[in-house]
């Protein structure tokens, strides 16, 4: 049985209490129903489900799973959402959120700021079916006000981008999109659903790569699409359960046990994060420390106004591009090489090579990544260790 919460139920009591489904035996841990499938105890009940199936009835594991709800009706109560759809994985998410909308014909406007597969998505698959994509600086509201037309159907940006760190401001471009009768989609894996309440701020849909903070520990991949009841169960959830982008209940268990501690873990890492950034502004060997929490960045104001804390991504900009880059990343002893982030360990990128590789050189440059610029993943290791960790290799550049 679904345990609703209510109202007046913090976050971190959602995450670890919401959606709870228990089985006949009145288990504490939530169960892994590990299946594929399900049995009917005749044809006709077989035929009915087919026909409509219940909120505790599941059919097949692509179209869902008792597991799988309880982390779609947590996440959803923590997100403030009606419901959410959990995908194979945080691509899965967006694409899913995109493609079960769009036809050809359709006008989307994006932020050009974004992760390089997202922008695949939107330069490359969307366009190849007849959807017209227009880019923007995400952070002038001009050129939204511009690009929006009266058939645009949706707009899509990261709330804070990946990797130089840019902030949106999406109560702005909301009121902006909405005004045209456009559906407002974020990308909201920076800012967290700790940090940031995107639906109140005016999103229509939120995605996540549940693979970053919510699992927090590099154990698996997943995604999830958190919008109405409408938008989830009518447009994400015909696509997804049709062309196979749903997660797997193993998946979605893990997802469920590290949502008990994704308040506690995101809490810490953007404390230590702002340790980091205010010791390392001004550095020698470094051009700009970029994290939303110190003044000196761009959008500092409105990231106080949008979220509680800085969050627990920096980005560096080592002088010397890419030879002294590669140094610092090769002398680092504690942190760690890895293209992903929101771990438990600090983990560090050179997205130049890495994960906006496939860029050219002209539209990194238009992006701000540099061949200097790195993007630290702050974990959970003790502050003081990291900063020494990071200045010993700066010391060696």
């Amino acid at each position: 049985m679904t345990q609703t919460p209510p109202k007046p139920w913090h976050k971190r009591t959602r995450a670890v209490h919401s959606g709870t489904r228990r089985s006949q035996y009145g288990e504490v841990s939530e169960a892994l129903f590990l299946t594929q499938g399900f049995v009917y105890d005749t044809a006709e009940a077989a035929e009915a489900r087919f026909i409509e199936a219940g909120p505790d009835e599941f059919i097949y594991a692509r179209y869902g799973n008792p597991t799988v709800r309880m982390f779609e009706d947590r996440i959803a109560a923590l997100e403030g959402t009606e419901d959410a759809f959990a995908t194979a994985s945080g691509m899965a998410a967006v694409n899913g959120a995109l493609t079960s909308l769009l036809q050809a014909g359709d006008h989307v406007v994006s932020a050009k700021a974004l992760f390089g597969s997202c922008l695949y998505i939107l330069e490359d698959v969307l366009p190849r079916y007849g959807v017209e994509v227009s880019f923007v600086d995400g952070t002038d509201l001009d050129q939204w006000k511009a690009a929006l037309r009266p058939d645009t159907k949706a707009v899509f940006f990261e709330s804070i981008s990946n990797p130089v760190l840019e902030v949106i401001d999406i109560a702005a471009v909301a009121d902006l999109a909405h005004g045209v009768g456009a559906l407002v989609i974020v990308d909201n894996v920076f800012a967290t659903p700790v940090f940031q309440d995107s639906i109140a701020l005016g999103a229509d849909v939120v995605v996540y790569s549940a693979t970053k903070h919510i699992d927090g520990q590099g154990r698996v991949l997943g995604g999830v699409i958190c919008g109405t009841q409408d938008f989830i169960r009518n447009t994400a959830e015909p696509y997804l359960k049709h062309t196979g982008g749903s997660m797997s209940p193993f998946n979605a268990w893990v997802m469920l046990k590290a949502l008990e501690t994704v308040d506690l873990r995101c809490r810490a890492q953007a404390e230590t994060a702002l340790v980091l950034a205010r010791g390392l502004e001004g550095a020698s060997g470094l051009r700009r420390v970029i994290y939303p929490g110190l003044a000196s960045h761009p959008q500092h104001d409105l990231a106080l106004r949008q979220m509680e804390k800085g969050g627990t991504m920096i980005a560096l900009e080592v002088a010397g591009g890419r030879a002294a880059a590669f140094r610092l990343l090769n002398a680092l002893e504690i942190i760690t090489i890895s293209n992903n982030l929101g771990d438990a360990k600090s983990l560090v990128t050179h997205p130049a090579t890495t994960t906006h590789q496939r860029l050219t050189e002209a539209q990194r440059d238009a992006l701000g990544i540099s061949e200097g610029m790195l993007r630290l993943s702050v974990g959970l290791e003790d502050a003081g260790d990291l900063l020494a960790d990071l200045q010993q290799a700066l010391a060696r550049v």
